[in-house]
């Protein structure tokens, strides 16, 4: 199982702030993680299709499409932020 927490827009688009998942055999990146997230349709395939600004970070280090993950993992996806 791994914790995925989602915030601000996503927070809101997905109807969720966390969930547990477990993760199902040769989802072991944050990419195929993207991917199965997406396989769940509507909101789920907008927020988070390829080409869509969405950040990760895995154990709170920012992570890329291909960052391992692993059982007890926690998962943030967050919009980019700027400032000024």
């Amino acid at each position: 199982m791994i914790t995925v927490l989602y915030f601000a827009r996503l927070r809101e688009a997905l109807g969720k702030a966390s969930e547990q998942i477990a993760l199902p055999a040769g989802v072991t990146d944050l990419g195929a993680l993207r991917a199965l997230l997406r396989s769940r349709g509507g909101a789920w395939a907008e927020e988070m299709a390829d080409g869509k600004a969405v950040r990760a970070a895995v154990n709170q280090d920012i992570a890329h499409g291909d960052t391992r993950i692993n059982d007890g993992d926690e998962v943030a996806f967050f919009p980019p932020v700027t400032g000024g």
